[in-house]
């Protein structure tokens, strides 16, 4: 029996070998048998009767002698792709290399191995043409390093369902140490954000990943909450009426900018004398009072007049700051 199995493995190993060489040489334009060897740990013999193998499976693979020599796959050839056009290919490759960037996952490259090994060689001149016409880049751009490794442990967490605990600070800068159960990962606008269940708050909570600290993926597992992310997304997105004020606004035009990037097209009227005038529901929290503050002189809140008491406030306290400077 135990030979049995050895057996199977070795079979089901020489198969994903065969399958990987053949993505390679679908994706690049030639590739040496030191290289095979030496990508996948087995001796030359070996890659010489892999490659004989999937000659013989019918994937046509052409070999040349000489210093630059080596094996690829005829130009012509490509794996059926039934009913995805070159740009939708491209598309797939585009977003996967996004999420690679971020997440730098070997089941990601595998994937991208395998969609690219769709395209023709004859192709792939195309291929590298719309490639070059659409970047996804999810890193925002404050990111590093730290980011990376957080997304890695997090990811690792929720694909095992293990508990993961860090330090965090919430948006009124109060620190405290969560437990959550998380669900998942999510980008959005100008971060990450780790959705989840909070064993300390006993409820769902969404927390930036900038925000957090000394992330560590505990061995305890959990079971998963029924409710999915696009649910908990959607969640979120829903703002409790009574907390929504509307903001009435006058911007300089050189801030202009600066408010389109933030405010809908249909929130900003352009006067004749080139000023803004604004118009917009928003929820009446700190961050909001910060983000206003933080257009200066160049802009002024005609309405709430609460709103326009806070800003004052913060701008007196910034003026006492320097008043002995």
């Amino acid at each position: 029996m135990k030979n049995t199995t050895r057996i199977y493995e070795v079979f089901l190993l020489k198969i994903d070998r065969l399958l990987a060489i053949t993505m390679l040489l679908l994706n690049r334009r030639r590739i040496s048998a030191k290289e095979l060897s030496e990508r996948f740990e087995v001796s030359m013999r070996t890659i010489y009767r892999d490659v004989e193998a999937i000659n013989q499976a019918g994937i046509p693979v052409v070999s040349y002698a000489g210093l630059s020599g080596g094996y690829e796959i005829m130009d012509q050839y490509r794996l059926d792709r039934q009913f995805l056009s070159l740009e939708e290919l491209q598309s797939i490759i585009t977003g996967l290399k996004g999420i690679r960037a971020s997440v730098p996952d070997q089941e990601i490259s595998n994937l991208l191995d395998k969609v690219g090994a769709l395209v023709a060689k004859s192709e792939q001149p195309d291929a590298a043409r719309l490639g070059n016409q659409l970047i996804l880049d999810m890193n925002p751009w404050s990111s590093g390093h730290q980011t990376t490794e957080q997304l890695t442990a997090l990811r690792t967490s929720i694909k095992e369902t293990r508990l993961v605990t860090f330090s965090y600070l919430s948006s009124q800068s109060e620190p405290s140490v969560r437990t959550v159960e998380p669900m998942g990962i999510v980008v959005k606008g100008f971060g990450w954000y780790l959705y989840g269940y909070c064993l300390l708050r006993e409820d769902f909570r969404v927390f930036r990943l900038s925000r957090m600290n000394s992330i560590e993926v505990l061995s305890q597992t959990f079971e998963r909450k029924q409710d999915t992310l696009e649910k908990l997304d959607y969640r979120r997105g829903q703002r409790d009426p009574s907390t929504l004020i509307t903001l009435v606004l006058h911007a300089q035009p050189n801030v202009r900018a600066q408010v389109e990037d933030y405010f809908r097209p249909e929130d900003v009227t352009i006067q004749p004398d080139g000023t803004l005038m604004i118009r917009a529901t928003q929820p009446d929290e700190p961050w909001l009072h910060n983000m206003l503050l933080g257009y200066g002189p160049n802009l002024r809140i005609l309405e709430p007049a609460h709103i326009a008491a806070i800003i004052k406030e913060k701008a007196e306290k910034i003026v006492a700051l320097y008043s002995n400077h």
